[in-house]
């Protein structure tokens, strides 16, 4: 057997391909998705493995990605994703602006619970409101966007620490779930919970935050309702900035679950 027919019995003769352009894009492609988030470089034949394309098929249309700048050829002969598309992602990310998506989330997220909704985003070792909504009732937490406060303190500040430094295990369980909680840790009288918004490459956007008198977030069904509806508007704000909307699912169905209770720790 050729040594292009490795664990391709059941595919057509090259011959028998597809070669429209419409098929070759199609191939291209599937090459350039073999790359996985953790994949630094990969070998012809682990491409070819993942794509189920034909070795040579796959050696040609790399000579022309590599050719293009989306591939590299190492000199140990394996392959890594090349420069154009990041220059292609950086451009897709500027054709996104945070605020349009995020204030109608806010506005809605306040409208549906009564409290302040705000979005909040690392400044070196602190948090600064980038965007706050308030809601019309008299007793309320009231935050000023541009606002900063220490980044040790408060649910978001536990969300910003968790997903910008992957590698401090105090924030593993943060990662783990996907949200924080925070009662009276910067103000006695306030709590709050929080979620992290990402965008289109995995990168931490902010964090969507819902705070309001320690008093009202003390039933468990409230704090519950509270964490259900920032996750669901956290994965809606992150599908809308081309980000993956599927890493919320876990959380989700978590915090759906009967007799689910927000733990304080």
């Amino acid at each position: 057997m050729p040594a292009d027919l490795d664990d391709k019995a059941v595919q057509p003769p090259e011959s028998q391909e597809p070669s429209s352009g419409v098929a070759v894009l199609d191939r291209a492609f599937a090459i350039l998705n073999s790359f996985g988030p953790t994949d630094e470089r990969l070998t012809l034949t682990e491409m070819s493995r993942r794509t189920g394309l034909y070795k040579s098929t796959v050696l040609r249309l790399l000579g022309a990605l590599e050719h293009g700048g989306f591939i590299r050829k190492l000199e140990d002969g394996q392959y890594a994703v090349g420069h154009q598309p990041l220059r292609l992602a950086a451009l897709y990310q500027r054709s996104f602006q945070v605020g349009p998506v995020i204030e109608p989330i806010l506005q809605q997220i306040s409208r549906d619970l009564g409290e302040t909704a705000s979005f909040y985003v690392r400044q070196g070792d602190y948090r600064l409101v980038l965007y706050r909504v308030e809601p019309s009732r008299s007793v309320r937490v009231s935050i000023r966007v541009g606002e900063e406060f220490a980044i040790d303190k408060g649910a978001s500040g536990k969300v910003l620490l968790a997903f910008s430094e992957s590698q401090d295990t105090r924030w593993n369980d943060v990662r783990g779930q996907s949200w924080a909680v925070s009662y009276g840790e910067r103000d006695p009288e306030t709590a709050s919970v929080s979620v992290p918004v990402f965008g289109a490459t995995g990168e931490l956007v902010g964090a969507l935050t819902l705070s309001g008198p320690k008093g009202r977030f003390d039933t468990p069904p409230v704090i519950t309702a509270a964490l259900n509806n920032l996750l669901e508007n956290a994965k809606r704000a992150t599908l809308a900035l081309g980000g993956n909307g599927a890493r919320y699912d876990a959380a989700i169905a978590e915090a759906g679950k009967d007799g689910f209770v927000v733990s304080r720790g």
